[in-house]
């Protein structure tokens, strides 16, 4: 199974895009700001090319570990790495190897495949870290709900993604 790296930077960019419509004044922006206790004045706009930045660089490695989330071939040649001669067509094991992603390689290879795990992942991964956070940060359900959903929603998207590009 090979990295599909065009996938992975465009859905790099999605918690960008999603951030900006989500965190919009008009949509859940007034009510985190609230809810996090955001004091704007902190938030002037001096470092903003490093904040977007990173934000990519950490997304893109978001979008790597979602691979082997919603891309069930992953887990076939996870099981058999070690076997020598996995990847070379000449060896038993590379043939077999081969033919079997020629014949199940596809399998799965949808949007709302991938978009149905990267929502797992959101509801397993990302809203248990949020909300232990939260509970020590003594934040309220409000704040909990604004940030999980933001990442449920950027999981489903990113996943269907990755899963989708061949």
């Amino acid at each position: 199974m090979e990295i599909n790296i065009i996938a992975i930077l465009i859905a790099s960019f999605v918690p960008l895009v999603l951030g900006f419509v989500w965190y919009h004044p008009n949509v859940f922006g007034e009510a985190w700001k609230n809810a996090a206790g955001v004091n704007v004045e902190r938030m002037a706009p001096g470092r903003m090319a490093l904040t977007f930045g990173l934000t990519f660089l950490l997304s893109f490695l978001i979008a790597f570990a979602l691979q082997s989330l919603v891309i069930h071939q992953f887990h076939m040649a996870s099981i058999l790495m070690n076997e020598p001669g996995l990847f070379d067509p000449s060896t038993e094991i590379g043939k077999f190897y081969k033919d079997f992603i020629a014949q199940h390689g596809n399998n799965f290879r949808t949007f709302k495949h991938g978009a149905l795990h990267g929502t797992i992942a959101g509801f397993t991964i990302a809203l248990p870290i949020l909300g232990i956070n939260a509970l020590f940060e003594r934040k309220s359900f409000k704040y909990v709900a604004i940030n999980a959903g933001y990442w449920i929603v950027l999981l489903c998207l990113m996943g269907g993604i990755i899963c989708s590009m061949r």
